[in-house]
C-alpha cells in the first residue's frame, strides 16, 4: 500500500448548529468551538470545521474526541471523507468558482 495515498489520508468534518439564546448556551457554543480549534480543527464555514488526518485510525481518534465534547443541546454531525473526495469538492463564492485550498499541510516525521 502506498504510504501517502489520497485514499488513505482522511478529512474529518464537524457540522454543528448550537443554540445561543441564553448565556449558558452561548458559553457551551464557545467552549465547543474552542475545543475543536485546540484539537487542530480549522473553520471552513461558520459552523463547519475540518481537520486533516494521516489515516482512518488517526481520524477515529479525533472523532472520538469530538464525541466527548458534545454539548447538552444542539445538532452536531461528523463526517469522514478521503483526501481524494475532499479534492473533488467544488467551491463557489457567489457565482464565481474558487480553488479548493487545504488549510494546513500535515507533516509526518517517521
Amino acid at each position: 500500500m502506498e504510504r501517502f495515498s489520497e485514499y488513505r489520508i482522511m478529512w474529518v468534518l464537524v457540522f454543528f448548529d448550537l443554540p445561543t439564546e441564553t448565556k449558558k448556551e452561548r458559553k457551551a457554543h464557545a467552549q465547543f468551538r474552542k475545543k475543536l480549534l485546540e484539537d487542530g480543527f480549522t473553520m471552513f464555514q461558520f459552523s463547519i470545521y475540518l481537520r486533516h488526518c494521516a489515516s482512518r485510525e488517526n481520524a477515529d481518534v479525533h472523532i472520538k474526541r469530538v464525541k466527548n465534547l458534545l454539548p447538552e443541546k444542539g445538532h452536531i454531525g461528523i463526517m469522514c471523507i478521503t483526501d481524494k473526495q475532499f479534492g473533488s469538492m467544488e467551491l463557489f463564492y457567489c457565482k464565481k468558482q474558487t480553488e479548493v485550498s487545504t488549510p494546513h499541510q500535515q507533516l509526518e516525521l517517521f
